[in-house]
């Protein structure tokens, strides 16, 4: 599906490259690393969500600023930027790995600009804690060329504005220190928060259970037998569940509990 409207905002010294598609309530969509604009796309959330999806500083479109270097920090600054320019006061975000994590950021600083955060494979602690080691184990030390990041490599390659810049790009992102939230932080945030993964994911499910029982509004979605980049290749199993989590009224049902009892129409 061809965006609806496209272009440039300058953002915190960015050129910073924009799409946006569909109709109905406002969805800001922060890719994965390496990850932008049209790169990924979901047809049955555009049906009724106007979503708003950003080349992250020296990913896709938006040119790199060479001695800047890419942090969780500066890519939710950069995303809350780009909201004020198009004059967004508040939507919902979808956040896939390190965009996750950017978006959960912008719910603990910006806790105003937030409804709701549907993450998928997002880590809230350093890597040692939140990464399963046999997941993120190389045979022989990655580099730029490695076949591992050759469907990064090309899709870069395809819209990069200097697509040689690739070895820099790739060195930048494989030196990115995320050392995680605080439980204060976690606690802080107001907004309903989804945690999705894969139970074959990078992120250890053991993680985002303990995740969960630290950020008050949460839920957990496990999709099983599903990776670290089931928003690529089987959407199908997730996309229904953020629809759900984004979608669903605000008051529910309690969920019933032995005491309480299932009662049609009183508890779910």
């Amino acid at each position: 599906m061809a965006a609806q409207a496209h272009g440039y905002a300058a953002v915190n010294g960015l050129k910073m490259y924009y799409e946006i598609e569909g109709t109905g309530d406002l969805l800001v969509h922060i890719p994965a690393a390496f990850g932008y604009a049209g790169l990924n796309s979901f047809p049955s959330l555009l049906q009724r969500h106007s979503v708003i999806t950003m080349d992250l500083q020296g990913h896709g479109r938006t040119a790199d600023i060479p001695d800047r270097p890419l942090t969780i920090e500066q890519y939710a600054d950069d995303v809350v930027g780009l909201m004020q320019q198009l004059g967004i006061p508040r939507a919902d975000f979808l956040g896939e790995s390190y965009g996750g994590v950017a978006a959960v950021m912008i719910a603990v600083r910006h806790p105003e600009l937030v409804r709701r955060v549907a993450t998928y494979g997002a880590t809230f602690g350093p890597p040692q804690v939140a990464h399963n080691a046999e997941m993120v184990r190389f045979d022989r030390p990655p580099t730029a060329d490695s076949r591992e990041f050759a469907f990064q490599r090309e899709s870069y390659r395809r819209v990069a504005p200097d697509p040689d810049n690739w070895p820099r790009i790739w060195d930048k992102v494989a030196n990115l220190v995320w050392e995680g939230f605080s439980k204060e932080e976690l606690a802080s945030i107001k907004a309903p928060v989804l945690i999705a993964l894969g139970d074959r994911d990078f992120v250890r499910l053991g993680h985002a259970v303990e995740t969960l029982s630290l950020i008050p509004n949460a839920e957990l979605a496990v999709i099983p037998d599903a990776g670290h980049f089931a928003l690529m290749s089987e959407q199908e199993r997730v996309i229904p569940i953020v629809e759900h989590f984004l979608e669903k009224p605000a008051k529910r049902n309690p969920v019933a509990t032995a005491g309480m009892g299932y009662h049609p129409g009183e508890t779910r």
